[in-house]
């Protein structure tokens, strides 16, 4: 969010409304957000998805 409101106030400061200009820095920020955080939340959905599956057998 913090890069689409930079790049809009980049835009209206600098009147370019090239629509690759919004596209390329967020795409690059939601790949490093997705190798920084990835390990992280892939780690949290595997203790779910187990917590889950571990569960099923009590509710019946």
């Amino acid at each position: 969010m913090l890069v689409g409101v930079a790049v809009s106030v980049l835009q209206v400061v600098t009147q370019i409304q090239e629509m690759s200009l919004t596209f390329v820095p967020k795409l690059f920020t939601a790949g490093a957000v997705m190798i920084l955080a990835g390990p992280w939340m892939l780690r949290k959905l595997t203790q779910f998805t187990v917590q889950l599956w571990s569960g099923i057998p009590s509710m019946f």
